[in-house]
C-alpha cells in the first residue's frame, strides 16, 4: 500500500491513501424519481399501514441523483471492479449472489424510522464488509432525540429539547421562544421550512400539527441557537480521523426575507446551481480558540456515537459562543458538481482532494477496518 502526500490549504500534509489491491466493490444507493412532483405512494416514514396518497415536495430529498451515483461509480472504478445495486427489495438477493469484497453504501433507505439501517443490517447478515457507520449508529443519528440524549449524557453541548407526540405536549415546554420545530427522524432539511422557526405558542401548535400530520412522526422542539453555524466533515477512524476545513453558513448573506435556517427552501430552492447563492465560507474565518473548541466537540461526538469512515456534523454557537451539536450526518451528501454547494466535497476540495480522491479515501478507510488493504 502506497500513500501520496498532498498539501492542504494551510500547507499541512494530508495523506491520500492508495490501494494495493483491486477489489470487487458493490455500490448501494437510492435514486430520486425523475419527476419533481409526484404522488407519495411509499412514504419513507410510514408508521401506520393506513396512509393517504398526498403530493410531496421533499419526500425523496435524501435520495441521490443519477449524476451523483455515476460520479461515485466512476471514482471507485478508477481502482476497483464496480457493480451498482439499488437499495430496493431486490438488493438482498443481488448482494447474496454477488458476494463483493466490500460495499460502498450511501443508501438512505425506503421505509420507516430505521430506513438508513436497512442496508448495513442486510450486509451484516450476509457477512459482507461495507463502508460507513453500522446499523445502530445510523438509526440513532436519524432519531434526533436519541442522539441528543446520548450527547447530553456525555456532556456534549446541544440545544434544550422536547419531543412532542401530540399538540398537547407543548405544555411541557420549559424554555423560551424563539424555538425551532422539526420532524424527529428526517434528514436533508426535510420538514424544516421557514415556518419551523416559531416565536409564539400559536406558531408552535401549528408546526407540531403540520409535522404530526405530514410526516406521521413526533416533532422535535428545540431552543433556537442564535449564533454562527458551521458544518464539519470528518474522514477516517481512530487516530487516523481528520477534520477537513470547516465550513460556515453565513446567514448575514441570506435574502432579507429568509429566516436564518438552512431550511428546505434554502437548501433545495435557493441553493441551486442556477442561483448565485454564495453563503458558504470554506475555510471558515475562526480564531484558534474557537476552531479548537469546534474540532474537539465534533470529534467527541463522532467517537461517542461510534461513527465510522466519514460523517458530517453540524454545529451552531449558543448565545455564549459555545459550540452546540445540531445534527449528525453519518451518510453525508456527496453531490459532485461544485456549483451545488455539497458540503463534504467542498471541504475536501479545500483540503486538496478532488472528488474521486474523496470517495476513494472513504472506501479506503472502510477497507482498512476490515483488513482488506
Amino acid at each position: 500500500m502506497e500513500r501520496q502526500e498532498e498539501k492542504n490549504f494551510q500547507g499541512e500534509i494530508i495523506l491520500s491513501p492508495r490501494f494495493n489491491v483491486r477489489l470487487d466493490v458493490a455500490i448501494t444507493f437510492n435514486v430520486k424519481p425523475e419527476s419533481e412532483t409526484f404522488l407519495d405512494e411509499v412514504p419513507p416514514v410510514q408508521n401506520s399501514p393506513h396512509h393517504e396518497l398526498q403530493p410531496a415536495v421533499d419526500t425523496y430529498a435524501e435520495w441521490d441523483t443519477w449524476e451523483t451515483v455515476n460520479a461515485v461509480k466512476d471514482a471507485i472504478a478508477e481502482i476497483h471492479n464496480v457493480t451498482l445495486v439499488e437499495a430496493n427489495n431486490d438488493a438482498y438477493l443481488k448482494l447474496k449472489e454477488l458476494k463483493p469484497d466490500i460495499v460502498f453504501n450511501f443508501a438512505e433507505g425506503l421505509i420507516g424510522v430505521n430506513r438508513e439501517s436497512h442496508m448495513p443490517a442486510i450486509l451484516e447478515m450476509l457477512q459482507i464488509p461495507y463502508s460507513g457507520s453500522d446499523a445502530l449508529t445510523l438509526g440513532i443519528c436519524l432519531d434526533k432525540s436519541r442522539a441528543k440524549e446520548i450527547l447530553t449524557y456525555h456532556n456534549i453541548p446541544n440545544a434544550k429539547f422536547l419531543v412532542a407526540h401530540r399538540t398537547e405536549d407543548i405544555k411541557n415546554v420549559r424554555f423560551d421562544f424563539p424555538l425551532i420545530v422539526k420532524p424527529i427522524s428526517e434528514g436533508s432539511s426535510k420538514g424544516i421550512f421557514s415556518s419551523s422557526l416559531v416565536k409564539n405558542t400559536k406558531e408552535l401548535e401549528d408546526e407540531i400539527t403540520r409535522i404530526l400530520n405530514s410526516y406521521n412522526q413526533p416533532a422535535l422542539i428545540e431552543e433556537f441557537l442564535s449564533g454562527r453555524e458551521f458544518t464539519v466533515a470528518i474522514l477516517g477512524n481512530g487516530d487516523d480521523a481528520q477534520i477537513l476545513p470547516i465550513i460556515e453558513i453565513r446567514y448575514e448573506d441570506f435574502p432579507q426575507d429568509v429566516v436564518p435556517l438552512y431550511s428546505y427552501e434554502a437548501k433545495w430552492i435557493l441553493d441551486t446551481k442556477e442561483n448565485n447563492f454564495d453563503v458558504f465560507e470554506c475555510p471558515a474565518k475562526l480564531d484558534k480558540q474557537l476552531e479548537e473548541k469546534i474540532k474537539n466537540t465534533v470529534l467527541r461526538t463522532y467517537n461517542v456515537l461510534k461513527c465510522k469512515d466519514w460523517s458530517r456534523i453540524d454545529v451552531r454557537l449558543d448565545k455564549h459562543g459555545v459550540p452546540n451539536i445540531i445534527e449528525i450526518n453519518p451518510l453525508p451528501g456527496i453531490m459532485p458538481d461544485p456549483n451545488e454547494n455539497s458540503s463534504f466535497p467542498k471541504a475536501a476540495r479545500a483540503a486538496g482532494m478532488n472528488y474521486n480522491q474523496l470517495i476513494q479515501s472513504a472506501l479506503y478507510h472502510a477497507a482498512k477496518r476490515y483488513n482488506l488493504v
